[in-house]
């Protein structure tokens, strides 16, 4: 059995930063790509971030120059750092990571989703 256990959402006023954190854990061989969507209400959830098992980087256009991916893979984690943040980026964010367990091919396994808030 694999999770993934979010963190480090909450209230910011504009301008603020957050950290974000995704640990994943259970029986896992590997971990590939790792990364950060997000959803605000009444849109469709966007891609903000990835990184490859390598720590190649992509991140959604809106939040270049202001948010960095970064993982740690001895334990497993994946962050995102948010700095100058904005109200737009008010959402719940949600970790995913594409695992392999000891039992059974590549998949992608989601975080619980945690809440970003920012005030104007």
């Amino acid at each position: 059995q694999v999770q993934l256990v979010e963190s480090g959402g909450g209230l910011v006023q504009a301008g603020g930063s957050l950290r974000l954190s995704c640990a994943a854990s259970g029986s896992i061989f590997s971990i590939n790509a790792m990364g950060w969507y997000r959803q605000a209400p009444g849109k469709q959830r966007e891609l903000v971030a990835t990184i490859a098992w390598f720590g190649g980087t992509n991140y959604l256009d809106s939040v270049k120059g202001r948010f960095t991916i970064s993982r740690d893979n001895a334990k497993n984690t994946v962050y995102l750092q948010m700095n100058s943040l904005k109200p737009e980026d008010t959402a719940v964010y949600y970790c995913y990571a594409a695992i392999a367990s000891r039992s059974a091919a590549y998949r992608d396994y989601w975080g619980q989703g945690t809440q970003v808030t920012v005030s104007s």
